[in-house]
């Protein structure tokens, strides 16, 4: 009797397809893109005492935008 006067709850409904598959990789394009290109124009004009400190601080620099940028997302 008390099996039967609980309601059974609904599911939650599926996200659609675009979100599921798309939106995950058009994000990771784009920041593979991105630390690709701020990688390669860190390399360009590397004087001679920056050494690895350069391409480090680049994608540091890119990391920390994007996160203050996208972050509430």
């Amino acid at each position: 009797q008390e099996l039967m006067d609980t309601e059974a709850k609904p599911s939650a409904p599926r996200p659609p397809r675009y979100e599921r598959h798309v939106q995950p990789c058009l994000a990771e394009l784009l920041g593979t893109a991105l630390f690709i290109f701020t990688g390669c124009l860190a390399l360009l004009d590397q004087p001679g005492g920056t050494g690895r400190l350069q391409p480090a601080l680049a994608h540091g620099l890119a990391l920390a935008a994007t996160v203050a940028v996208l972050g509430d997302i």
